[in-house]
Parts: structure tokens; C-alpha cells; sequence
């Protein structure tokens, strides 16, 4: 196990575009309000999101921590988080190989001192490849959340990060269905632009449940864009009881799991 977390959540998705770092910080946020001591770490070096979802300014950095090479996460909305982007000029794009990339993740969950966490989410990268493969080698995961789109394209995808977790024997929590209708801000009409039942169909086919539906509104966007992410800025709102549903359901999945989880690794 991670020193100091007691279950990890991979939160993943087939492809981008989808929502998943949207997803992971509400998640998060939910499940912290739900009385969860509760980390987030941004996997997603080539692309991280969680620095500015969260609110994190520009320019802080990880303080020291008790440990020669360690480093304390950085507090955001009550979440402990960390994230490539806390410790570079995020203008400049990460051209790194597969072996960078794999290093600063192992040293971003390694040698960060959390601090006593009922859960770590990890915002994955998209995609199955390579880099995804590599950041999850020898990481213990409890379980894992998949987000997906009604799309039929984004569920082709969905399907292969389902299977990546059955072929290395870790539980899929169930599916998050992100953008299920798009709502307009003007009139309240609703359509499901996207299609529909999507969510519902993989996770038929893989013997899991849909977590929660989530609509494309301009808020949720602007909440994250914002540095406060929707759990937070109108916790009283659809979205937020919607994410605390869903956090619920992520808890109970947990409360049945061993607290050690299975790893992610893969050989040829």
C-alpha cells in the first residue's frame, strides 16, 4: 500500500474529452463531504487539469516535507493534491518519454506525505496505450470508475478501459455517464445530443452499475474553469446531489473491498 492512504480510486476513461477530470474533482469533493478524508493526484502528465479545477494559484509549490525527497500535497477545498503542474511553468509542454513520464508519476504518489487519506482518486491519462500502462504498473488500486459519454464512438472506448481493469483482476466500481442530455441555460430544455443509454449498456455487458448520470451545462464547465468546481460552488444544486450520490455509491463498493487492492501490472 501507499504510505498513508488507505484505498486508491483510478477514475479513468477510454479516451479524452469525455469529462474525466471534471468527474475526478467532483467526485472527489463529494466524497470529502461526505466526511472522507480524501487526496487527488493527477496523473495526467502531459495534460493536467487539477491545478486549475481545484483553484490552486499559479506558481505555489509543494512544501517540504519530514522525509529527505519528500513533499507535502497541496491543500485545495479540503482535498490533499498533487499534480506535475504544481512544480513546472504549465505553459511549457512536458517533452518527455514513456520512462520521464512513468518516473515523475512513481515520484509524485511515492514521495508525496499524505496524510492519513480514506481515498486517493487518481485522475488518470486517457486511453489504454503505453504511458497508461506504465503509471499503472505496481500502483494498488481498490477499484476503478469509468467515464464515458453516450457517444457511441466514446463507448467503443469505454469498453477497452473496462477491459484493461478485468484483465488485471481490479473491480470496476461502475460507469459515470457524463453529458447524458445537454440542458439550455436559457429555456431548460433538455436533449440527449449525445445519444442515449450508453451508460446503461456497458454496464450491462460488464455486470456493473451506472454510477450516476451527469447533463452538459454551461455551469459545470464555468464552476471548473472557475477553480470551484460544482460540488462547491452550488452544493445544493442537481449537479452537486448528483456527484454525492455518487460518491456514496463509490464508498459502499469500498467498504466491501480489501484495503490493500489488488495491483495494476502487465507483462508480456
Amino acid at each position: 500500500m501507499v504510505k498513508g492512504v488507505k484505498h486508491i480510486v483510478a477514475v479513468a476513461s477510454g479516451k479524452g474529452g469525455v469529462g474525466k477530470s471534471t468527474v475526478s474533482a467532483n467526485l472527489a469533493l463529494a466524497m470529502a463531504a461526505e466526511g472522507y478524508r480524501v487526496g487527488v493526484l493527477d496523473a495526467d502528465i502531459h495534460g493536467p487539469s487539477q491545478a486549475r479545477m481545484l483553484g490552486v494559484k499559479e506558481g505555489i509549490r509543494p512544501s517540504q516535507g519530514t522525509a529527505e525527497n519528500s513533499m507535502l500535497p497541496i491543500e485545495a477545498h479540503g482535498l490533499q493534491a498533487m499534480s506535475i503542474a504544481f512544480m513546472i511553468d504549465t505553459r511549457e509542454p512536458m517533452v518527455w518519454r514513456g520512462p520521464m513520464v512513468a518516473g515523475a508519476f512513481q515520484q509524485m504518489l511515492d514521495q508525496t506525505e499524505w496524510q492519513d487519506l480514506d481515498v486517493l482518486f487518481i485522475d488518470m491519462p486517457p486511453g489504454t496505450g503505453d504511458i497508461q500502462l506504465t503509471l499503472a504498473q505496481k500502483v494498488p488500486v481498490s477499484g476503478a470508475v469509468i467515464v464515458t459519454t453516450p457517444q457511441d464512438i466514446a463507448l467503443l472506448d469505454a469498453r477497452k478501459g473496462i477491459e484493461m481493469f478485468r484483465k488485471v483482476n481490479v473491480p470496476v466500481f461502475g460507469v459515470v455517464e457524463n453529458m447524458s442530455l445537454h440542458v439550455c441555460s436559457s429555456c431548460g430544455h433538455s436533449e440527449p445530443i449525445f445519444g442515449e443509454g450508453g451508460g446503461e449498456l456497458i454496464a450491462s455487458e460488464y455486470d456493473t452499475q451506472v454510477l450516476g448520470r451527469l447533463p452538459l451545462t454551461l455551469s459545470i464547465r464555468e464552476q471548473a474553469d472557475g477553480g470551484k468546481p460544482s460540488v462547491i460552488a452550488d452544493p445544493d444544486g442537481d449537479v452537486a446531489k448528483t456527484f454525492r450520490e455518487i460518491a456514496r455509491k463509490v464508498a459502499d463498493q469500498l467498504a466491501v473491498s480489501r484495503n490493500d487492492g489488488p495491483s495494476i501490472s502487465f507483462s508480456e
